[in-house]
């Protein structure tokens, strides 16, 4: 198909109301058949692990995530969830949060008696299913951790009302059928060039995939293989060879660089607008522990979802994109905690790109390069006609 010949058609983001009404049985019973005979666990993060014990937790209105782990996934499977799917368990655990998305997990944590316990002799040994809702992503441990103690289980981290509502609310093998569907449009992909702008400037960033497969999280862990889904899920995507040009970012403070990329990796970021102090940090880090910078995925959304708030779930989006830096082992890359030269860097982050998270910065094109053909995929957000015919058959 000719670049010069795709119009983007675009996608209608559909409204909460248009979801059906979020059903735990349904939810567990669909990612994880067979569930039959499994014994759950739930696993939260507190700042206080203290506040575990007969669940005083909840008398911090802050703790929004860690109210929905309680009053939807525990007290569902209490009052009559675990009865119906046949299942046993349903005992929450607290471990300190680790402050940042993808560190690994401490083995200490605290049972709602106020007891101390150890996660891997206690949980990771003694449950068939453990679900993970939590402030900061657990997706990179809990993956190792499953395939060592051969566990199924979820990360659903950031949860709020309109994630329940609408990315756990869908029928996932819905989701795994149409992210197939994209996966088998971009597979074997040999590189991808993304053209942003911010502020009336043009930037490139083309990442290399050198004819991988491509990888999709779809949200179903079906059988008894150890594995964790990242819930909402719904996205393709690739663990780059090799990365470089330019992009722009905005950090969480709204600060705005311009990122510098050869070999693979972020080399430097040059500062554009709001608190320089950021980008000086962010440059000494790249400075000291090089590998924070290394570009470790490139994601797809595969999803119609409305905007959560929640980068889980934005992400997963259909027509936007996002690149990640940093630890990769969970998605086959070969980046692992031990290469970092701090542990506390040894996050994977992943930067989205949307109009609701990024409206500075417009993703005005990307296009997949694959053997001799050169294929339209996004074009200012909206998923090429490339895609849409893909999803159509």
């Amino acid at each position: 198909m000719s670049t010069a010949t795709i119009k983007p058609t675009p996608i209608a983001r559909r409204a909460i109301e248009d979801f059906p009404d979020f059903d735990l049985a349904k939810l567990l019973t669909t990612v994880f058949e067979p569930i039959q005979g499994c014994r759950v666990a739930i696993l939260i993060d507190l700042a206080d692990t203290s506040q575990m014990k007969d669940f005083s937790f909840l008398s911090n209105s802050k703790l929004t995530i860690q109210h929905k782990a309680y009053s939807v996934f525990y007290q569902g499977l209490q009052n009559g969830v675990a009865e119906k799917l046949g299942v046993t368990g349903g005992e929450m655990f607290a471990y300190h949060e680790t402050g940042g998305s993808n560190l690994d997990l401490p083995d200490e944590a605290v049972d709602s008696n106020g007891n101390t316990i150890s996660l891997k002799e206690s949980v990771y040994t003694k449950y068939d299913l453990i679900l993970c809702i939590s402030t900061f992503s657990a997706t990179a441990p809990l993956t190792a951790f499953a395939k060592e103690f051969g566990f199924r289980g979820a990360t659903l981290h950031g949860l709020n009302d309109i994630i329940l509502a609408t990315g756990l609310a869908v029928d996932y093998r819905e989701v795994s059928a149409e992210a197939e569907k994209l996966r088998l449009a971009l597979t074997k992909a040999d590189s991808f060039e993304i053209d942003f702008e911010m502020d009336n400037s043009q930037y490139q960033l083309t990442i290399q995939c050198d004819g991988q497969e491509a990888q999709k999280s779809h949200g179903l862990c079906l059988g008894k293989t150890p594995d964790i889904a990242n819930l909402p899920a719904g996205e393709v995507y690739f663990v780059p060879t090799g990365a470089s040009g330019t992009f722009p970012m905005k950090f969480e403070d709204s600060t705005r660089a311009v990122m510098h990329v050869e070999d693979g990796r972020i080399h430097t970021a040059t500062f554009v607008a709001g608190d320089k102090s950021v980008i000086d940090a962010f440059n000494t880090k790249l400075k000291t522990d090089p590998v924070t910078g290394e570009i470790g995925e490139l994601g797809f959304g595969t999803q119609d979802l409305p905007v959560s708030g929640r980068d889980i779930q934005d992400e997963k989006v259909l027509g936007t994109l996002h690149v990640a830096t940093g630890r990769s082992d969970h998605l086959g890359g070969h980046l692992t905690p031990d290469l970092f030269a701090e542990k506390l860097h040894a996050t994977h982050d992943d930067i989205l790109f949307s109009p609701s998270k990024t409206p500075e910065i417009r993703v005005t094109q990307a296009r997949m390069t694959r053997g001799n053909s050169t294929e339209v995929v996004i074009e200012n957000f909206e998923p090429s006609n490339y895609l849409r015919e893909a999803l159509s058959e």
